[in-house]
């Protein structure tokens, strides 16, 4: 940015592959805006635009865009922006950070809305509901609390477990929601009584995160072995699936809360999601990404290991998904794609998630900025 001429160091790794290094540089800027680039021999310039830059290493036969992200807010939060969520319209962001507070946002200009206090200590995990105006979080305070997006209050608080909340979920449209914990369990909850309508799993070993899927229909679920209440709405037919520190991804009937399977990685999963109703992801510590058909998890789909820093967050994206880590990697891997598109700026600080909204991205990290990207052109 401003000088003219700059240069660039640029590596293609390969499991089990010598890594190949190389050159870039920039010679002068255009009329345009855009930069002219070129590269040392064992890479190629194929597109430059103003916020992305595609190179392939022809002897690998593998290609990246590196895009740059399109504006980041960084006075939002003083220290590290924990997570972070954005609307269902796209218009309103929320975020926790390490210096105690949790906000609302807009998301044109990161200017802050709301200001939501009432937890004790850090609030580690915040999403919106479907409907945009109220948000869910969860605290090292072991407490869950919903919050009016309108005026800031919080009428609900969920307490019953035992340690600090790590990840939350919505049940289809909100009258119920998940929680997990530190303490080992998931438990579901039903808004409108606040109160703890069951544990879904127990399984002696911190769960970090969660997601909620509708299950294929090849899935035997099990039956409850009491009649649901009446409270539990949106249950039936789902699958949580749950990332735990003692190495296993599990899945369990929502409501029927019988475990379908538990899948075995090398390190502790840190997040998980649902790509279909047959196909799940889990990111582990160790930065193994596992994609496995809940059919059959015996043998994994397929195992993306890009870094070995630790797989962060995770999200569906397209005929994809988008993970983020803990060395400033935050990736998307499209099946169609020839080629992985990397979202750049962050210098070896963990990027704790990614939201998406419609055709734009945004991660938040350890340096305290909240970036966006333009995924529109992709």
């Amino acid at each position: 940015s401003g000088r003219l001429k700059a240069k660039a160091w640029i590596s293609c790794k390969i499991p089990g592959k010598p890594t190949i290094y190389g050159t870039l540089k920039c010679e002068s800027v255009g009329p345009d805006g855009i930069p002219d680039i070129t590269s040392s021999e064992e890479f190629s310039v194929l597109e430059v635009t103003k916020k992305s830059l595609h190179i392939s290493c022809p002897a690998e036969n593998v290609s990246s865009r590196f895009l740059s992200p399109y504006t980041g807010f960084s006075r939002v939060h003083q220290k590290s922006v924990t997570c972070l969520d954005v609307s269902c319209g796209g218009g309103l962001g929320v975020s926790t950070s390490t210096d105690g507070s949790m906000k609302i946002w807009q998301t044109n200009n990161g200017e802050t809305r709301r200001v939501l206090e009432g937890h004790i200590y850090d609030v580690n995990c915040c999403m919106f509901f479907p409907s945009g105006m109220v948000v869910l979080s969860g605290g090292m305070d072991a407490q869950v609390k919903i919050w009016s997006v309108e005026d800031a209050s919080c009428p609900v608080t969920f307490r019953g477990h035992k340690a600090g909340i790590l990840d939350l979920a919505v049940v289809d449209r909100g009258r119920n929601v998940v929680s997990c914990s530190r303490d080992g369990t998931a438990r579901l909850w039903d808004c409108g009584k606040s109160a703890c309508l069951a544990v879904v799993a127990d399984c002696g070993a911190a769960i970090n995160g969660i997601s909620i899927g509708v299950a294929d229909n090849a899935i035997d679920l099990g039956k409850p072995e009491t009649t649901p209440s009446d409270r539990e709405v949106g249950t039936e037919g789902k699958l949580l699936l749950l990332a735990r520190e003692d190495k296993k991804l599990e899945a369990v009937s929502l409501q029927s809360r019988q475990s379908v399977f538990t899948f075995d990685g090398a390190d502790a999963f840190n997040c998980c999601t649902f790509l279909s109703s047959v196909n799940v992801l889990g990111g582990s510590q160790d930065g193994n990404i596992y994609q496995l058909d809940v059919r059959n998890t015996k043998v994994p789909v397929q195992t993306v290991s890009k870094s070995g820093a630790p797989v962060l967050s995770l999200a569906p994206f397209r005929e994809g998904f988008i993970a983020s880590q803990g060395d400033g990697t935050c990736f998307i891997l499209q099946q169609d794609l020839d080629h992985i598109v990397e979202l750049t700026d962050p210098d070896c600080d963990p990027v704790y998630k990614v939201a998406l909204s419609d055709k734009l991205a945004y991660t938040c990290c350890r340096d305290g900025i909240i970036r966006k990207y333009q995924l529109a052109d992709l």
